[in-house]
């Protein structure tokens, strides 16, 4: 036998990986051919008849860049498109933000939001060390599962704190603070900013502000995820106001931004990272230092962003009326979530269906943690051909007006059963 024909990557040296589980999730539900068959897995909006929804001032921006003469499909710069990214700057500081005109933030555009997340931990992996050792991020638990894998990939550990309490389906808070305060100084601390993933569940502004007074005793650094802005509840601001408060109580920080789920853009990959310094008098000089590192990080990685989602988006911003429009059709996709939510909580306590229900319609965004065991989970998918995540994670945007009746029965099932 040839030496030419012998691998470099044998099974022990390159294993075989397993199926990412939503994804093999998704193509079990599309190879299955029941009618009734129900998909609560991927977290992507859905309108009432099921279908994906393109939102009309996304079409309406569509149809003004295609008929733009001046259009091309040139090079970005490395730090992406300055209109879009100025504007989501302004998007979740508010365009009155002092940290903005005291130019103490930095923005670069990113594949979405997990690009970001993974720009931000790169960053972090290279520049923010203990004794020339990478710090520890504290990844809420549960997370978005991506996130594990982001920060293990540069090779900063990863820790838990305490988040979603079992018995209420609510947020453990003394949990998470206890672990915040054991968490050595100086670490990395992840934050969903609104709309938790996978859970649902937020903190109140009480509560944010507890955790923030908790952070800064032991000088944690933040990092916020923030994908559902303006899809969580249906209002911009009320979806920045974690974020708003840590600026305005003087933290230095990392935001990452995604415009996959309220512009509708799951495909076009349109995200951004922004690095804010705290007030000082060095401020504008440590925000230019980092945005030169972050310009080298992303040009040996990707060189330049992906234009047409930014451009979708950068039109939408930049547009008085198209932006009132884009908010309009927020409280369209949030509104949908919010009563498919009232819904299932209605027919569940209509079966007396065993347990409390309060916690649908408390939690907020995308996703519900319905309480479900694995083993109840997979019953609904053999029995009832309902897709799910096997921690009881549901998209509340995979219900509506002709399924969730079918979906709470089979629940109802299922719960009696064990």
């Amino acid at each position: 036998m040839s030496s030419l024909s012998t691998t470099s990557f044998p099974a022990e040296a390159v294993p075989q990986a397993p199926e990412d589980a939503l994804f093999g999730l998704m193509r079990a539900y599309k190879a299955d051919e029941s009618p009734s068959k129900v998909d609560l897995g991927i977290g992507a909006y859905r309108g009432d008849d099921a279908k994906p929804w393109v939102l009309p001032v996304v079409k309406k921006a569509d149809e003004i860049l295609r008929n733009d003469p001046n259009l091309n499909h040139e090079y970005l710069p490395i730090a992406g498109l300055a209109s879009f990214t100025s504007k989501a700057c302004e998007l979740l500081l508010g365009p009155s933000s002092p940290a903005i005109s005291e130019k103490r933030v930095t923005s670069v555009q990113t594949i979405s939001g997990t690009g970001a997340v993974h720009l931000g931990a790169l960053f972090l992996a290279r520049f923010f060390k203990v004794n020339g050792a990478n710090r520890t991020v504290y990844l809420s638990n549960p997370t978005w599962a991506n996130h594990n894998q982001i920060f293990e990939n540069v090779g900063i550990p990863v820790a838990t704190y305490p988040y979603f309490d079992k018995k209420t389906k609510g947020l453990d808070i003394e949990g998470m603070k206890r672990a915040l305060v054991d968490a050595p100084d100086h670490s990395i601390i992840l934050l969903h900013a609104c709309a938790h993933n996978p859970t649902g569940v937020d903190p109140t502004p009480e509560q944010w502000r507890e955790i923030a007074e908790v952070m800064a005793t032991k000088k944690h650094f933040p990092f916020f995820d923030t994908a559902y802005q303006g899809f969580a509840s249906g209002d911009l601001d009320r979806d920045a106001t974690a974020i708003r408060y840590f600026v305005e109580k003087g933290f230095e920080l990392v935001i990452a931004q995604s415009f996959a789920k309220n512009f509708g853009l799951y495909g076009e990959r349109a995200g951004c990272f922004h690095f804010l310094a705290s007030p000082s008098p060095d401020a504008a000089g440590i925000t230019t230092r980092v945005a030169s590192q972050l310009a080298i990080l992303q040009r040996s990685e990707i060189s330049n962003p992906p234009i047409y989602g930014a451009k979708i988006a950068s039109t939408v911003l930049n547009d008085k009326a198209l932006f009132a429009e884009w908010q309009d059709n927020l409280r369209t996709m949030s509104g949908r979530i919010i009563d498919m939510r009232k819904a299932l909580r209605s027919k569940l306590e209509e079966l007396g269906t065993p347990g409390t229900w309060n916690h649908i319609t408390d939690q907020i965004g995308m996703f519900s943690f319905t309480g479900l065991s694995e083993k109840q989970v997979l019953r609904l998918r053999d029995e009832f051909h309902v897709y799910m995540t096997k921690n009881g994670r549901i998209s509340m945007a995979g219900l509506n007006t002709r399924n969730v009746d079918y979906f709470a029965k089979a629940v109802d099932k299922v719960v009696r059963a064990a």
